[in-house]
């Protein structure tokens, strides 16, 4: 009897939490410390409909204007070809000759470090700008973004008042662009379509021969006004500060048709004798957007004009944060946009669609633990089945925490790795609480008591557990190492999948133990004559 009583001590590290955790006032204040911990990486955590992948890339440009697109595919597609070659991480390349420019894409392996991928392609550009014939202007180096490049909002903007001018629509949705740039996270906003103002020169060819004039000499004409002419600041002798300054030279279409642009007989030749100079849209550009709008009766009415406006956001940002920011600063404008005619439509948001996907898997993730819980009621009894339920948001609540100190975002594929990995996460659990489940209605325990009887339970099946759970793990370390672009789109899962395996050891060995010995009820063995 009395040996019976002696404690039990535990050999492997699952006994020794359980003990150490078993009488602990603190143990109640550490469950719901993880929940709390849980629930708020649920909240406080970015929100993205897909995981960001890494993806670098550089656009080098090179114009050399007036050479043939032969010209530009021998002395500058073809030599900045085989210098990108050079650098490191580098997958593909392609180039592109065209009439004065030419255009050569660097793609890096998929995973390489962005920053440093940009800084070698500049690098190798700068210190062999040399390669470039005399004339070519300095390279453009414009770095492939994915988080800038491709947009999490996209809104539509077009107008009923048929009587509004084809820049006015693009000059009041520029000043809301403006505005919105300023929110926080906001990277980049980029407006699509639309026209902008602009001075439009025709030129009467005939009056051009007429004057013995050429093209080239009413480009230089006009081109001779974009210098920009600094202020002048100097003292007197009585310490006065003069300032001198150039008025702006083009203020409205008068000013552009008294350019001089020749002589001819003694006499000066302004642009506007020989073309008629106007202020209106750019007509060169061929590229128009329209949308289709519904009427009141759910029914597509004739197309508008419109005026996108994409806003993208920064890396690791929470798209449903940055959604709904901008959507409540196009709200501030409403009224305003209305009384002028113009209306919006959100076309794209990505924030709703993230929202809404990790509110599904969340909803089916709670989902799965109440099947589980039914399942263990009926086989092991409810009181068994409440203490296996309370470990499956505790491993989750502690994976969330480890993904949020680790910067991930909650997605599809996280989410996607917790279902994965639930069935896995009660097996610690349930071998446990069987364990102890056995062992309460075990007669030959009937004279140990309560503590012991747990600790032994949970030391007993510590070693087997945890060389099972390592398995597991050992199972998922090679999807790490997947590479391209499927081992970024899947790296949430050897990522948190280990996490929750490693915290369901803990959780199972500590509150395990400590919810069985408040909450089960050992059998009454005396009534039936045992001893």
């Amino acid at each position: 009897m009395n040996n019976n009583k002696k404690s039990y001590k535990p050999n492997d590290l699952a006994g020794k939490l359980a003990r150490g955790f078993l009488r602990n006032p603190l143990t109640i204040v550490l469950g719901i410390f993880l929940l709390a911990i849980g629930y708020l990486s649920l909240i406080i955590m970015p929100r993205e409909e897909n995981p960001q992948m890494v993806v670098s890339g550089s656009t080098v440009i090179v114009a050399l204007p007036g050479a043939s697109a032969a010209e530009i595919q021998k002395v500058i597609v073809k030599p900045l070809e085989r210098k990108l070659k050079e650098v490191k991480g580098v997958e593909h390349i392609t180039g592109m000759a065209m009439d004065n420019v030419g255009v050569v894409n660097a793609a890096f392996f998929i995973g390489e470090e962005k920053e440093n991928s940009n800084l070698k392609v500049y690098d190798k550009i700068m210190q062999n700008s040399d390669i470039f014939p005399k004339g070519a202007m300095n390279p453009i180096i414009k770095p492939l973004d994915i988080d800038v490049d491709i947009p999490v909002v996209s809104v539509a903007f077009y107008s009923n008042n048929k009587e509004m001018s084809k820049t006015e629509l693009y000059d009041r949705v520029k000043k809301i662009q403006h505005h919105i740039n300023g929110l926080e996270n906001v990277a980049v906003t980029e407006l699509k379509g639309g026209n902008k103002t602009q001075f439009n020169i025709e030129v009467d060819l005939n009056k051009l021969s007429g004057y013995n004039l050429s093209m080239g000499q009413i480009v230089q004409a006009v081109q001779s006004l974009s210098y920009s002419v600094p202020a002048v600041k100097n003292r007197t002798d009585d310490n006065k500060i003069i300032m001198v300054g150039v008025k702006n030279a083009i203020e409205n279409a008068k000013d552009i048709e008294n350019i001089i642009v020749a002589e001819h007989m003694g006499s000066t030749i302004h642009l506007g004798e020989v073309a008629r100079v106007e202020k209106s849209y750019d007509i060169q550009n061929f590229k128009s957007v329209q949308i289709s709008i519904k009427d009141e009766n759910k029914e597509f009415t004739a197309l508008r004009d419109q005026v996108t406006l994409t806003v993208s956001k920064l890396q690791g940002t929470n798209a449903v944060i940055i959604a709904d920011a901008v959507k409540s600063e196009l709200e501030t404008y409403k009224s305003l946009l209305r009384e002028n005619g113009i209306n919006y439509v959100i076309t794209r948001n990505d924030g709703e669609r993230a929202n809404e996907a990790v509110n599904e898997l969340v909803f089916h993730l709670v989902l799965s633990i109440i099947i589980i819980a039914i399942l263990l009621a009926l086989v092991l009894g409810w009181r068994e089945s409440l203490i296996v339920t309370f470990t499956v948001p505790a491993i989750l609540a502690i994976t969330l925490f480890v993904a949020y100190l680790t910067d991930q975002t909650i997605n599809r594929i996280t989410l996607f790795a917790f279902l994965l990995s639930l069935g896995l996460l009660v097996d610690a659990a349930i071998i446990v609480i069987e364990n102890i489940h056995r062992h309460f209605h075990d007669k030959e325990s009937a004279h140990c008591d309560a503590d012991s009887l747990m600790v032994r339970a949970t030391d007993e099946i510590g070693p087997p557990t945890n060389i099972a759970t390592l398995a597991i793990i050992m199972t998922m370390i090679p999807m790490a190492f997947v590479g391209q672009m499927m081992g970024q789109f899947m790296k949430p899962i050897p990522a948190n999948v280990p996490v929750a395996l490693i915290a369901s050891l803990f959780v199972a060995y500590i509150f395990t133990p400590y919810l069985a010995l408040r909450m089960l009820k050992r059998p009454d063995f005396s009534k039936g004559g045992e001893h």
